[in-house]
């Protein structure tokens, strides 16, 4: 493969090439068959990985994780809880009172949720039992409670009501905002969830809103779920922390109507 002619885009289209085939490419490897520097071949590896076509591993690069496993609610609930925190509280600012906010499942839009308990005069839609639960249970006393319609379906792992007739009440309605989750995201792949119901019924959020707010922390960038529901130019604003990679950062403040990063960085 050695070629000093090589463009920069071609030699990253063969080492995209060679992970796919091969499942994992060496540095050295790619320093030898192109014949060109270690620090050449790592700005590469940084382009692609930033793109979500690979991932960056010691010494080198593997596939870009395409997972259809979830962990449950629960569990997430534990995982970038100060990044989640940051996210939340950026995209609650951007509710208004008396608007119909749409919240997909998942624990970051749960955050966002409990940030959304003193906003008055909300009518709130979801398919998130979680957060349905949160908006009933923690109602101020001698306080108007917002009006909570839960879509209905079937639950997934991550207490999310999903399928044909989440789908069906989705589209009966209108949302002023959606503030949804992602399972990834990926310049080529969009946002992507690890099941095709879930996918479908984010699908419905997506055609019923007016403003799509994605929440979605730095490690999601990269992941890629069993099916895509959204591209990046369908979202008008994108809420992320400051662990979210340059590369990736550019991409989606090209991609989405508004980037959003967080001031402080996941811990």
């Amino acid at each position: 493969m050695a070629d000093q002619g090589l463009l920069a885009q071609q030699r990253r289209a063969l080492i995209v090439e060679s992970v796919r085939r091969d499942g994992a490419v060496r540095v050295a490897d790619l320093v030898a068959a192109f014949d060109v520097s270690d620090m050449t071949i790592r700005r590469d590896l940084d382009v692609l990985a930033g793109k979500g076509l690979l991932e960056k591993v010691h010494g080198g690069a593997v596939t870009a994780s395409r997972s259809t496993e979830e962990p449950g609610f629960d569990a997430k609930s534990t995982l970038e809880s100060t990044a989640k925190a940051e996210i939340a509280a950026a995209a609650a600012g951007l509710v208004r009172p008396g608007s119909v906010v749409a919240l997909g499942g998942g624990t970051t839009t749960y955050a966002v949720a409990k940030r959304l308990l003193g906003i008055p005069d909300l009518t709130i839609l979801t398919n998130s039992l979680p957060i349905e639960v949160l908006f009933r249970s923690h109602a101020a006393p001698g306080a108007q409670a917002p009006v909570v319609l839960l879509t209905g379906g079937s639950s997934t792992r991550s207490q999310a009501l999903v399928g044909p007739v989440a789908e069906h009440t989705i589209m009966s309605l209108h949302a002023d905002q959606l503030i949804l989750g992602t399972h990834g995201v990926t310049e080529e792949e969009g946002l992507t969830s690890p099941g095709l119901a879930e996918s479908q019924t984010n699908r419905a959020f997506i055609a019923r809103a007016r403003q799509v707010v994605v929440v979605a922390d730095h490690t999601k960038w990269g992941a890629i779920g069993l099916s895509s529901f959204a591209r990046l130019d369908q979202v008008g604003c994108f809420i992320t922390d400051a662990g979210m990679p340059p590369d990736a950062q550019s991409v989606l403040a090209e991609g989405v109507g508004e980037l959003v990063v967080v001031d402080s960085p996941a811990k």
